[in-house]
This record gives structure tokens, sequence and C-alpha cells, in this order.
């Protein structure tokens, strides 16, 4: 049988046998862009836990809206319009957009277009977060579990109204992307972040795919998200072509929650077996446009993985490795003799260097693992960091596997499908 995997902004095809297992999200139904746009007008005049938004709005001066950077396939151009629409109908006067980058580098003024679209672009305030710019950060108090301190965008706490956007779909740290998590780590300090991010927190079994309950990392994300003072949510559940199926609008906690029991319905599959071999991807464009990104695919397949498996992404990284730091920490890892060790290293808050956790994710694969990648992006120089081996004709890589008695399971969708 012929399967097409999601590959940048196009599908691979490879041929593969019927007896293979193709793991994928349950189709899910999804809403034209005129109807998306009325089921999210619909959802700000009818939230979940909260008043409706112009009534929110209409006490306030000021207001900021966060929204995703270009990892993200969030809908902006759907979304913006008609929050924008209600908060100056409102009254408001002052309105800012910022991108909530986290640690990814800031956007330019392309990136800022795809993202926002050129009216946007041109019309209000656009600030990209940076989580080094300590000036621009306030100082929260401290998480109550763990006692991380707590450091927010200035800009958005000193708005009247507080808003975020985002997608919920399953996140290999968080359990679920949304809600919280375009606070922290979206606005949040550097100095919050490797917290956030540290061993101390992603090494527990709770933080991972699609587990919130008893996730450290939603625990205290959320717990910085209220305490900056989150008016008001809008999230989508994209379907596999990445259009709308369902907005989720209202409470910080209440709309994210009602999302989540959405988004697992179609997400997780339950398979009742491992495999030897697992064929993945990073789900295309935006999400596979560097190797640091194409880790989630990577651990999204660990569940159905026997030990000592092998793991073949098929992922373009169309910007190549990553971050010049996801790079240092790559070679920083290869100076260790043991997996264990490394992780042993990043664990002392004194080493800590920004883009760790995503080796730290790698680990989680390597240890488990072989990993191979197909990828057209990659430089000859990124090879030898990848911890993976290099696949040049990807049928003959996969036809040479099966030339084994082997189980094979492929995930065409890669991490917007969490088998377990």
């Amino acid at each position: 049988m012929k399967i097409e995997l999601l590959y940048g902004k196009g599908k691979k095809e490879i041929e593969l046998p019927d007896s293979v297992t193709v793991i994928r999200k349950k189709e899910m139904p999804f809403l034209e862009d005129g109807k998306a746009f009325e089921a999210v007008l619909k959802s700000l005049n009818e939230p979940l836990g909260a008043p409706p938004l112009f009534e929110i709005a209409k006490m306030k001066d000021s207001a900021c809206v966060v929204v995703s950077d270009n990892t993200r396939p969030v809908p902006n151009k759907i979304l913006l319009p008609p929050i924008l629409e209600i908060l100056e109908r409102a009254g408001i006067k002052e309105i800012k957009i910022i991108v909530a980058t986290g640690l990814h580098h800031p956007l330019d003024e392309n990136g800022l277009k795809e993202i926002l679209g050129e009216e946007i672009l041109g019309r209000y305030e656009i600030i990209n977060h940076d989580a080094l710019d300590f000036e621009n950060m306030t100082y929260l108090g401290e998480t109550p579990v763990n006692g991380f301190p707590i450091y927010v965008n200035s800009h958005f706490l000193k708005s009247d109204l507080k808003i975020l956007t985002g997608l919920i779909e399953p996140h290999f740290m968080a359990g679920y992307s949304g809600g919280r998590k375009s606070v922290c780590p979206g606005i949040s300090s550097v100095e919050t972040v490797k917290y956030m991010h540290s061993p101390h927190i992603l090494e527990s079994p709770y933080a991972t795919n699609c587990i919130v309950d008893k996730n450290p990392f939603h625990i205290e994300a959320t717990h910085v998200a209220k305490k900056a003072g989150v008016d008001f949510i809008v999230n989508v559940v994209l379907n596999e072509a990445k259009k709308i199926s369902a907005v989720f609008a209202g409470d910080l906690e209440f709309a994210f929650e009602k999302g989540v029991e959405y988004a697992r319905k179609y997400s997780e599959a339950k398979i009742g077996k491992k495999f030897d071999l697992v064929i993945t991807t990073n789900a295309g464009y935006p999400l596979d446009r560097n190797y640091y990104q194409s880790v989630k695919g990577l651990v999204g397949a660990l569940n159905i993985i026997k030990e000592g498996g092998k793991i073949i992404i098929v992922t373009e990284c169309s910007d190549g490795l990553g971050s010049e730091n996801f790079r240092i920490c790559l070679q920083k890892l290869k100076e260790f003799d043991s997996y264990d060790s490394y992780i042993e290293y990043i664990s002392k808050m004194e080493n800590f260097v920004i883009d760790q956790w995503e080796v730290e994710e790698l680990v989680k694969v390597l240890k488990k693992a072989e990993v191979y990648v197909y990828s057209d992006g990659l430089k000859e120089d990124d090879w030898e960091i990848t911890f993976a081996k290099r696949i040049i004709d990807l049928q003959e890589q996969i036809n040479n596997f099966l030339r084994n008695d082997i189980e094979v399971a492929v995930i065409p969708e890669g991490p917007y499908t969490i088998p377990f």
C-alpha cells in the first residue's frame, strides 16, 4: 500500500506491505473558513466559564493579545479579526499583540507577516517577546510546588485586559499545548523557563504527551498564568489539514480543559502492541522546519517502540538544525560517556544552557531506540551531531528493514497522533 507522510509543505509517498499498522488521528470534523470565522465569533459571545469578551472589555482602557510564533500553525488570520473588532467596539484604544516566542528567536517582518497578515501588522503594535530582556520582565513571586521564580513580560502585565490565543494539541512535556503555555514559557523570562525546562520537571514520568493530571509542567505553568492574571483565552483544535475543528474560548482553565477533552478523543490512539520499527514525521510545515522541533516526532513514537527498536523520522528541516544554542547542547552531549552522565550534568543549574531540554528529550529516545532521519534541509556539518543515521533513499532504507521479519508501524501525522 502507498502511504503519504507529511513533509514540509507537501508529502512524501512510501510503499509498505498491507500488514503494516498505520496509526492516524481519528477523522476529525472541520470548518471551512467562513464557518470557522462564525465559530470563533460565537465562542467570543458565548464563552466557556467566562462572560462574553465584549462585556469583559468594555470597562478596560488597554488590551494585550498573545499569539504563538511561526512554529505553530495557529490560524491567526481567522482568530484575530473578530477578537480585535470586539476590543475596538468596546472602546479600547491601546491594543498590543505579543508574539509568544518563549526562548525561540524573534520574528522578522516576513515572519510576522506570515503569521499575522499585512493588515494586522500595519495597524497594531507588535512586540516580539524577548526572554532575555530583563528590563521588560516583572517578578510575581514563586510557584507553589517547587518554588520557581516567576518573571513575566511587563507589557502583558500592564495591560488591563489580557488575552491568550493558541492551539491545543499533544505536547511532549506539557501533556497538551495551549492555554497556560502561552504565558509559560511563551512570555516568561529565561529565569523562569530554565527551571520549568529542567530535569527536575522533565524527568517526571508525568511530564509527557497527553498527560495533564499530575504533570508538574502543567501544574506549575498554570500557576504562572494565573499569577499573570489571564482574563480570556481563545484556543483551537485543528485537523490533520490544519483546518479549525473546534474553538474553545473563555476561562483560562475551564476552556482549556474542555479543549483537551475534545482533542484527546482524536489525538490519542490505543495500540495493542509494540513494534520493531516505527516510521513517523514531524507533521509537516511549520513544525518540521528544524531538527530541534523534530524531536517531538521522535518522542511521540516512544510508547510503541520496542527496546532497541528503530525509529525513522521524515522531516524536512528547511531551517536546518535549529538555534546555535541547540547546536552547542548537541555538541556537549558528545563529550559524555553516557546519556545519564549528561542528564546529571544539566541537572545542576550552574550548567544551564538554553535549549538543553530538547537534547534531554532526544536522550529519552536515544536510550531506547536507534534513530534514522530522512531530511533535505540538514547540512553536512549538522548530521554528525543529530545522533541519528542519515537516510539518502527513503524507500530503499525501508525495504532493507523489511527484509527481516519485523513488526512495523507508521504515523503519517507524527506528533499530532500519540499512540499508547
